[in-house]
C-alpha cells in the first residue's frame, strides 16, 4: 500500500485534471471511478504478468509516449490560455458545465494515454507483486489498489473544502499556470 500510494500521489497529469474537476464540482464521482478502475485493471494486469510483456514491446512504449506527449503538450496548452482569461472561472459559480462525455473521455486519456502509469502500475508494481510467492502476490496488489482507492477519493472529494480558496479568479489562475507547467513538463520528460 505504501509503495502504491507513492507512486500514486506524485502530482501529474492525472491528479491535475481530477483536482480541477474536482474544484469545478463536475462529474467528480465518474472521475474518480475512472482513475481508480484504470489503476485497478494495470495493477492487476502487472502483477498478472503483462509488465514483462510490455518491456519487451519498446515500439508499443514509443506509440505510447507519443501520443501521451501530444495529448499533454495539448492539454497544458489549454491550460496556459485559460490562465489569461483568470475571470474565467470560479468554484460554485453558475457556468455552463463541461459535456459529461468531454470530462470523461478526458480522465480515460490522462489516464491511459500517459506512459508514466504504465511504468508505475504494469512495470514497476508488477515486477515487485509478481515476485511475492504464492497469495502474496495478491495481497501486494491489494494493498496498491487500496491506496489507489484512497488517494483518489480523498483527492475527489475533499476539493470542495477549497472551494473558498478558488472563489477568487487569481487561484484559477495560478492553478492553471502549475497544471500547463506540470503537463509541458511530462510531455518533454518523455522524451529525454
Amino acid at each position: 500500500m505504501g509503495l502504491g500510494g507513492s507512486l500514486i500521489v506524485a502530482i501529474g497529469s492525472q491528479n491535475a485534471y481530477l483536482l480541477r474537476q474536482a474544484l469545478k464540482r463536475e462529474f467528480v464521482l465518474s472521475c474518480v471511478a475512472i482513475c481508480v478502475l484504470c489503476d485497478v485493471v494495470l495493477i492487476g494486469a502487472g502483477v498478472a504478468g503483462m509488465g514483462a510483456l510490455i518491456t519487451e514491446a519498446p515500439a508499443l512504449l514509443l506509440l505510447i509516449k507519443i501520443a501521451g506527449a501530444a495529448f499533454l503538450g495539448w492539454y497544458g496548452w489549454r491550460a496556459a490560455r485559460s490562465a489569461l482569461q483568470p475571470g474565467s472561472m470560479q468554484a460554485g459559480a453558475e457556468t455552463a458545465a463541461a459535456d459529461r462525455r468531454t470530462v470523461l473521455t478526458a480522465m480515460l486519456a490522462f489516464s491511459l494515454l500517459n506512459p508514466h502509469v504504465y511504468l508505475d502500475t504494469v512495470v514497476l508494481l508488477g515486477s515487485i507483486g509478481g515476485q511475492q510467492a504464492g497469495m502474496g502476490r495478491w495481497y501486494f496488489a491489494a494493498g496498491a489498489m487500496l491506496a489507489s482507492l484512497l488517494w483518489f477519493s480523498s483527492l475527489g472529494l475533499a476539493a470542495r473544502y477549497l472551494t473558498p480558496v478558488f472563489a477568487r479568479p487569481r487561484a484559477w489562475q495560478i492553478l492553471d499556470v502549475v497544471i500547463a507547467l506540470v503537463m509541458w513538463s511530462l510531455a518533454i520528460s518523455l522524451f529525454l
